[in-house]
Protein backbone atom coordinates (compact mmCIF):
# COMPACT_ATOMS: atom_id res chain seq x y z
CA UNK A 1 0.00 0.00 0.00
CA UNK A 2 1.15 3.40 -0.72
CA UNK A 3 1.41 6.12 1.84
CA UNK A 4 -1.90 7.43 0.83
CA UNK A 5 -3.64 3.98 0.71
CA UNK A 6 -2.40 3.63 4.43
CA UNK A 7 -3.82 7.14 5.46
CA UNK A 8 -7.46 5.92 3.74
CA UNK A 9 -7.09 2.93 5.45
CA UNK A 10 -6.29 4.50 8.58
CA UNK A 11 -9.32 6.90 7.99
CA UNK A 12 -11.50 3.64 7.36
CA UNK A 13 -9.93 1.93 10.56
CA UNK A 14 -11.00 4.99 12.92
CA UNK A 15 -14.25 5.71 11.59
CA UNK A 16 -14.69 2.12 12.24
CA UNK A 17 -14.65 2.21 15.97
CA UNK A 18 -16.41 6.31 16.05
CA UNK A 19 -19.17 4.61 14.37
CA UNK A 20 -18.93 1.32 16.30
CA UNK A 21 -19.11 3.23 19.63
CA UNK A 22 -21.61 5.52 18.39
CA UNK A 23 -23.74 2.87 17.51
CA UNK A 24 -23.28 1.40 21.18
CA UNK A 25 -24.78 4.32 22.81
CA UNK A 26 -21.41 5.96 23.46
CA UNK A 27 -20.25 9.43 22.98
CA UNK A 28 -17.43 9.95 20.54
CA UNK A 29 -15.56 13.33 21.31
CA UNK A 30 -13.16 13.21 18.65
CA UNK A 31 -12.06 11.09 16.04
CA UNK A 32 -8.44 11.34 14.83
CA UNK A 33 -5.44 10.42 11.69
CA UNK A 34 -3.11 12.55 13.46
CA UNK A 35 -3.10 12.13 16.71
CA UNK A 36 -0.80 13.64 19.68
CA UNK A 37 2.29 11.06 19.72
CA UNK A 38 3.24 12.66 22.81
CA UNK A 39 1.39 10.78 25.62
CA UNK A 40 1.94 6.98 24.72
CA UNK A 41 3.24 5.14 22.20
CA UNK A 42 2.84 5.62 18.07
CA UNK A 43 -0.21 5.62 17.32
CA UNK A 44 -1.98 6.12 13.46
CA UNK A 45 -5.38 7.14 14.46
CA UNK A 46 -7.28 8.00 17.92
CA UNK A 47 -11.04 7.84 18.50
CA UNK A 48 -11.78 9.33 22.25
CA UNK A 49 -15.45 7.62 23.73
CA UNK A 50 -17.36 8.89 26.56
CA UNK A 51 -19.58 6.19 28.22
CA UNK A 52 -22.39 7.33 30.90
CA UNK A 53 -20.98 4.27 32.99
CA UNK A 54 -24.09 4.47 35.39
CA UNK A 55 -26.36 3.82 32.47
CA UNK A 56 -24.45 0.46 31.97
CA UNK A 57 -24.19 -3.44 33.54
CA UNK A 58 -20.71 -3.67 33.94
CA UNK A 59 -20.66 -7.01 31.54
CA UNK A 60 -22.44 -5.14 29.02
CA UNK A 61 -20.59 -2.41 29.64
CA UNK A 62 -17.78 -4.41 28.93
CA UNK A 63 -18.79 -5.93 25.66
CA UNK A 64 -19.58 -2.72 24.39
CA UNK A 65 -16.33 -1.97 25.08
CA UNK A 66 -14.77 -5.29 22.83
CA UNK A 67 -16.98 -4.45 20.26
CA UNK A 68 -15.79 -0.76 19.91
CA UNK A 69 -11.98 -1.79 19.78
CA UNK A 70 -12.85 -4.56 17.11
CA UNK A 71 -14.83 -1.76 15.29
CA UNK A 72 -11.27 -0.26 13.78
CA UNK A 73 -10.32 -3.84 12.33
CA UNK A 74 -13.59 -4.70 11.28
CA UNK A 75 -13.64 -1.74 9.51
CA UNK A 76 -10.01 -1.89 8.19
CA UNK A 77 -10.78 -5.40 6.54
CA UNK A 78 -13.81 -4.51 4.73
CA UNK A 79 -12.40 -1.73 3.34
CA UNK A 80 -8.91 -3.60 2.09
CA UNK A 81 -11.07 -6.69 1.23
CA UNK A 82 -8.94 -8.68 3.01
CA UNK A 83 -10.22 -10.96 5.98
CA UNK A 84 -7.66 -10.73 8.71
CA UNK A 85 -7.57 -12.20 12.04
CA UNK A 86 -7.45 -8.87 14.65
CA UNK A 87 -4.91 -10.89 16.43
CA UNK A 88 -2.57 -11.32 13.83
CA UNK A 89 -1.81 -7.73 12.27
CA UNK A 90 0.94 -5.77 14.47
CA UNK A 91 -0.82 -2.28 13.32
CA UNK A 92 -4.32 -3.85 15.77
CA UNK A 93 -2.35 -5.67 18.48
CA UNK A 94 -3.68 -2.89 20.65
CA UNK A 95 -6.56 -3.15 19.72
CA UNK A 96 -6.50 -6.82 20.03
CA UNK A 97 -5.30 -6.35 23.35
CA UNK A 98 -8.18 -3.86 24.44
CA UNK A 99 -10.86 -6.13 23.46
CA UNK A 100 -9.04 -9.10 24.69
CA UNK A 101 -8.39 -7.58 28.30
CA UNK A 102 -12.43 -6.80 28.50
CA UNK A 103 -13.62 -10.01 27.34
CA UNK A 104 -12.26 -11.98 30.24
CA UNK A 105 -15.02 -10.08 31.99
CA UNK A 106 -17.01 -11.98 29.51
CA UNK A 107 -14.99 -15.15 29.15
CA UNK A 108 -12.10 -15.79 31.86
CA UNK A 109 -10.99 -19.07 30.19
CA UNK A 110 -8.24 -18.09 27.51
CA UNK A 111 -9.89 -20.84 24.42
CA UNK A 112 -13.33 -19.43 25.29
CA UNK A 113 -12.27 -16.14 24.97
CA UNK A 114 -11.22 -16.29 21.71
CA UNK A 115 -13.75 -18.56 20.38
CA UNK A 116 -16.31 -15.36 21.35
CA UNK A 117 -13.73 -12.50 20.14
CA UNK A 118 -13.97 -14.42 16.75
CA UNK A 119 -17.81 -14.72 17.58
CA UNK A 120 -18.17 -10.70 17.74
CA UNK A 121 -15.73 -10.14 15.12
CA UNK A 122 -17.42 -11.84 12.66
CA UNK A 123 -20.93 -10.29 13.70
CA UNK A 124 -19.37 -6.76 13.80
CA UNK A 125 -18.15 -7.94 10.02
CA UNK A 126 -22.17 -8.21 9.34
CA UNK A 127 -23.13 -4.98 11.09
CA UNK A 128 -20.32 -3.01 9.49
CA UNK A 129 -20.97 -4.18 5.89
CA UNK A 130 -24.85 -3.36 5.80
CA UNK A 131 -24.98 -0.36 3.40
CA UNK A 132 -26.17 1.90 5.66
CA UNK A 133 -23.72 1.60 8.60
CA UNK A 134 -20.98 1.37 5.82
CA UNK A 135 -21.93 4.75 4.10
CA UNK A 136 -21.91 6.19 7.62
CA UNK A 137 -18.38 4.67 8.05
CA UNK A 138 -17.10 6.19 4.58
CA UNK A 139 -18.50 9.64 5.31
CA UNK A 140 -16.85 9.45 8.37
CA UNK A 141 -13.38 8.50 6.65
CA UNK A 142 -14.23 10.67 3.74
CA UNK A 143 -14.26 13.74 6.44
CA UNK A 144 -10.90 12.18 8.01
CA UNK A 145 -9.16 12.51 4.88
CA UNK A 146 -9.96 16.21 4.29
CA UNK A 147 -9.78 17.49 7.76
CA UNK A 148 -7.61 14.65 10.10
CA UNK A 149 -9.14 15.20 13.08
CA UNK A 150 -13.25 15.31 13.64
CA UNK A 151 -14.70 16.37 17.26
CA UNK A 152 -17.58 15.84 18.76
CA UNK A 153 -20.01 18.17 17.13
CA UNK A 154 -18.07 17.23 13.68
CA UNK A 155 -19.00 13.47 14.43
CA UNK A 156 -22.33 14.09 15.06
CA UNK A 157 -22.75 16.54 12.12
CA UNK A 158 -21.57 13.56 9.88
CA UNK A 159 -22.98 10.14 11.46
CA UNK A 160 -26.55 12.23 11.94
CA UNK A 161 -28.01 10.89 8.91
CA UNK A 162 -27.24 7.06 9.36
CA UNK A 163 -27.66 7.34 12.92
CA UNK A 164 -30.15 10.54 13.53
Amino acid sequence: MSASDDETATAYHEAGHAFTAAYAGGRVLSVSIAPDNDDGPHRYGDTQVAWRRAAFAPLVLAEKLVLVALGGPVAEMIYTGEPFHPALVAEWSADWQHAWSEAAALRPEERPRTVWLEARTAGLHGLLSDDRHWEAIAGVADHLLAHETLDEEMFAEVVSAWLG
